[in-house]
């Protein structure tokens, strides 16, 4: 079945954060802080989904015409992002993709518009571009698309990875990632092809149940996959009057802790589904993998938890 009928992609992954770098191979974009997305257009539809393939206009329906701005029938990759502050901002992004009422909608998305930026195009026309290098996909974008306020291009600098990072680090941006010039796109596959330079390090964190802490907070328990196996990865502290938490409390709750290994201080521990992914910012890592200032950072709806691996 052709691509473009078939849908259901799933996106390319970057490989694990590194130093920043110079090299005359690579181009250097900034890492936007929203929701990865592949946007399915021809002359009459836009259609945008997510990572776990969960169609996303009826959250985002100031995006609905997007295809108008579009030249060919195409697929793009890209971030779906609200700039709030002049600044991408994740948790508006992920408080929308969690609205259900189409009033409340309406309103956010009048208030804080979303847009679309697309950093790759994965067909062109009829057929799959896969397989050409990054720099002739980049050149069929410029094509394909005509900017507005809705959609738009990523941009890129070659060579001076280091001093961009430099830039998006004194901004206060999630930072860069840097791509080979000659690299293809392979479908759900984390690639060196592609790097985070990330100055605000985060993890996503299957939700695994919760310690009340009293004085309005609650300690978060999260964890990780290593292969079929949850392994504990510590706590995040998160206000008990928050959405976030309204969401999680109202996941159904399990008699039993789901680790095999469980430290001391998790006796009066609430255990739930483990449906749920958050993710959470912090500073560095200890030796044994436990996080240091931990910050929690928000729910995300746009991936699965057997995808939150150990790494």
């Amino acid at each position: 079945m052709d691509l473009f009928e078939k849908k259901g992609i799933c996106p390319m992954l970057i490989g694990d954060n590194q130093e920043a770098f110079d090299s005359k191979d690579y181009i250097y974009e900034l890492k936007l802080d929203g929701h990865r997305c592949i946007v399915y257009i021809d002359e009459t539809s836009t259609d945008i989904r997510n990572k776990r393939d969960i169609k996303m206009v009826e959250k985002f329906p100031e995006l609905a015409n997007i295809h108008k701005q579009i030249k060919s029938k195409c697929i793009l990759d890209g971030e779906l992002i609200i700039i709030k502050n002049g600044k991408p901002d994740f948790s508006e992004i992920q408080k929308r993709s969690l609205m259900t009422n189409p009033f409340r909608i309406k309103l956010a998305s009048s208030k804080l518009p979303a847009s679309f930026t697309a950093f790759d195009i994965l067909y062109y026309k009829d057929h799959s571009v896969t397989d050409l290098p990054l720099m002739q996909r980049k050149n069929l974008l410029e094509k394909v698309i005509k900017e507005n306020a809705r959609v738009a291009i990523s941009r890129y600098i070659e060579e001076h990875g280091i001093q961009f990072y430099q830039l998006a680090k004194q901004n206060e941006l999630e930072g860069i990632v840097g791509k080979r010039k000659d690299s293809k796109y392979y479908f759900d596959k984390i690639t060196k092809d592609w790097t985070k330079i990330k100055y605000l390090l985060d993890d996503d964190f299957v939700v695994c149940g919760y310690i009340l802490k009293g004085g309005g907070a609650i300690s978060i328990v999260l964890g990780q996959y290593s292969k079929k196996e949850l392994v504990y990865k510590g706590h995040v502290t998160l206000g008990i009057s928050t959405e976030d938490f309204q969401i999680i409390k109202s996941i159904p709750k399990i008699s039993s802790q789901l680790f095999n290994k469980l430290p001391t201080g998790n006796d009066n521990a609430v255990w739930i589904k483990p449906i749920l992914v958050c993710i959470v910012k912090y500073m560095t890592k200890t030796a044994n993998g436990s996080l240091r200032q931990p910050v929690f950072k928000g729910l995300r709806v746009d991936k699965d938890p057997k995808d939150c691996i150990v790494k």
